[in-house]
């Protein structure tokens, strides 16, 4: 296809300078360049709902649309004749639950965004990495990671560049909300994760964590889905006790063996049971661990001064085999 030419059928008194076209183009919200022409023609006189009645909008729509020319300073959002929307005067309370005793308000967040501060450098990188133009919301949101939680730039930078990482490979290639970094803020601040090496330290951490769970999953035939949380909590306790993924693939066989289904609870008191006598690795469990679920017949046959049955010699070898299995996968 040649390339398409255009031209204005006449005259047009309108003037946008290049710096708000430029911020315009970087917002990738049409819907917001539209409602701006329209404030140009009507001088900003227009109320929201004659605005909304004008463009077959609703009012919740001119809000939010607002809301994204204000953040690009491109309107004011003031009380009074002619504003078209109004900005609440402090944020929602539920944004920041964690920390009642700090309720932020929009002035103090525009002052530092006007002041040129280091905030203002921050939300331009954290737009960036996002690739897209914040919602004033969420805008609260990142001012309170870095005004309430009092979490350095470079540290929130670390922070969403995890949570890209992070939601990307749970949904597909999806960018993380800001309420999701957020929560991973309080995560860290509670972890007391407030500079570029304890940041740097936790993911290494995480990483490990991960290569095990990873390799639990892969123990229990746990194929294709991830744990849920609840099941993240059984397995996360399970690492921290010292067990390996064959430990775990021992308890596994045994708990489908008796209960013909993985139950997380019975799997849980086998492996708690072995940790309160001490054994976690493999070895020592199958050497060490008198099963009390492994009554039978074949039991009874074993000879004087013999530490093992041949049910116990039987097992023990299918429990090797079992091993070698997952360390080969």
């Amino acid at each position: 296809m040649s390339d398409m030419k255009f031209s204005l059928p006449g005259r047009e008194t309108v003037t946008l300078t290049s710096q708000t076209i430029d911020k315009l183009i970087l917002a990738k919200d049409g819907d917001a360049a539209l409602l701006y022409l329209y404030i140009i023609k009507t001088d900003g006189k227009s109320s929201s709902a004659e605005t909304a009645a004008a463009m077959g909008k609703s009012p919740d729509w001119i809000a939010e649309k607002m809301g994204v020319l204000s953040w690009l300073g491109l309107v004011n959002m003031d009380k009074g004749a002619g504003a078209l929307a109004e900005a609440p005067a402090e944020a929602p309370a539920e944004l920041f639950e964690d920390k009642p005793h700090r309720r932020l308000t929009v002035v103090e967040m525009k002052r530092e965004l006007e002041s040129g501060s280091v905030f203002y450098a921050l939300v331009e990188e954290v737009q960036r990495s996002l690739g897209k133009i914040i919602s004033p919301d969420d805008l609260l949101r990142l001012f309170g990671i870095y005004d309430v939680l009092r979490m350095a730039p470079e540290v929130i930078l670390q922070l969403v560049t995890h949570c890209i990482t992070e939601s990307r490979g749970r949904s597909g290639g999806r960018m993380p909300s800001m309420r999701y970094i957020e929560k991973a803020a309080y995560t860290w601040e509670r972890e007391g994760i407030f500079s570029l090496d304890k940041a740097e330290e936790y993911l290494k951490a995480l990483d490990v964590k991960k290569s095990a769970r990873w390799e639990m999953r892969n123990a229990m035939q746990i194929r294709d889905r991830e744990f849920s949380e609840t099941e993240k909590r059984y397995v996360d306790n399970w690492i921290a006790m010292g067990f390996s993924a064959g430990a775990i693939a021992i308890a596994y066989d045994r708990t489908v063996v008796k209960t013909g289904k993985l139950s997380w609870q019975y799997m849980n008191s086998i492996i708690n049971s072995w940790h309160s006598k001490g054994l976690h690795a493999p070895q020592e469990i199958l050497e060490k661990d008198t099963r009390p679920d492994s009554s039978g017949p074949l039991d009874s046959k074993k000879a004087p001064g013999q530490k093992f049955g041949p049910a116990d010699q039987e097992e023990i070898e299918r429990m090797r085999r079992l091993l070698n299995k997952i360390k080969e996968d």
